[in-house]
């Protein structure tokens, strides 16, 4: 198994009020390519539940040799730029209301508590059909779960990944859960949005 993701140096938050997982996972893409983030960065979605305003917020694992990534000054332009809502630790920056949910994020990310996961060590190799094991040993997932299924896959059964995997911290542990489609062969819970068939048609 790879090194787990949960041990990063550094748990960066950030709030843009984004309404829907889609476009947070558009988000989260596109600040990682302009940040220049490490390859082995963590990233996940934080469904943000409020009166007002549900939404989604993000949080950045970042490794410990994540150099420029971790600098403050790197998020700080951020927030300026974009007017978004960033915290790391006791560091804020941005309208209050927003740099609280990423502090928020942060810290759920940080305990392992919760986080769906978008980008992750591996998450490149999961595309058609995989093995448990090779998603085991070529991934930050730590261990995979049936939904309404008792027992847990072995390492030779397939996982049809749809080229969408979304693993969520579960008690510290970073799960993909999955719903079986045949006999030791299972798929990611999580439909990609739009599905593969409807893609073309966005």
């Amino acid at each position: 198994m790879t090194e787990p993701a949960r041990a990063s140096s550094t748990v960066v938050g950030v709030d843009a009020g984004t309404r829907g997982l889609r476009e947070a996972d558009h988000l989260v893409r596109d600040l990682a390519d302009r940040l220049g983030l490490p390859d082995d960065t963590l990233a996940c979605t934080h469904l943000i539940r409020t009166e007002d305003e549900p939404h989604v917020a993000l949080s950045f694992g970042l490794p410990p040799d994540a150099g420029d990534a971790t600098a403050w000054t790197t998020w700080s332009d951020l927030a300026r730029a974009d007017g978004v809502g960033v915290a790391a630790g006791a560091r804020r920056l941005g309208p209050g209301h927003r740099s609280d949910a990423a502090a928020e994020a942060a810290a759920r990310h940080a305990a392992g508590r919760s986080g769906r996961a978008v980008l992750y060590v591996g998450v490149a190799t999961l595309t058609g059909t995989v093995t448990v094991g090779d998603m085991l040993a070529r991934t930050a997932i730590d261990a995979i779960s049936v939904l309404a299924h008792p027992i847990e896959p072995v390492e030779s059964d397939l996982v049809e990944t749809r080229d969408h995997v979304r693993p969520e911290w579960r008690d510290g542990v970073l799960t993909l859960t999955t719903t079986a489609v045949a006999r030791d062969r299972y798929a990611p819970f999580e439909i990609p949005d739009p599905t593969p068939c409807c893609a073309d048609h966005d």
